[in-house]
């Protein structure tokens, strides 16, 4: 039951270390540069302040996915990953 705490605790503290720093890149990165993809049927414009929120919610997922595989291999009874 301790690890399920200690689980629990250490996605809190990704996920609201990853909400943030993805809130601190959209408010600090201003709206009009970004990237300009162009394509067969027209262009899209991606801004950089969408592309660094993005990626502070993608790293979040994985860290989750990460702890919650190695408390499943764990759990298992593979004891290296204690």
């Amino acid at each position: 039951m301790d690890q399920t705490f200690q689980l629990a605790f250490r996605i809190a503290i990704v996920w609201s270390a990853g909400f943030l720093v993805a809130v601190a890149v959209r408010a600090l990165l201003p709206d009009q540069t970004g990237v300009t993809l162009t394509g067969h049927e027209g262009t899209l414009f991606i801004s950089f302040s969408r592309i660094g929120f993005w990626t502070c919610l993608l790293a979040a997922l994985t860290v989750t996915g990460l702890v919650v595989f190695r408390a499943l291999l764990a759990d298992i009874g593979w004891s290296n990953f204690h």
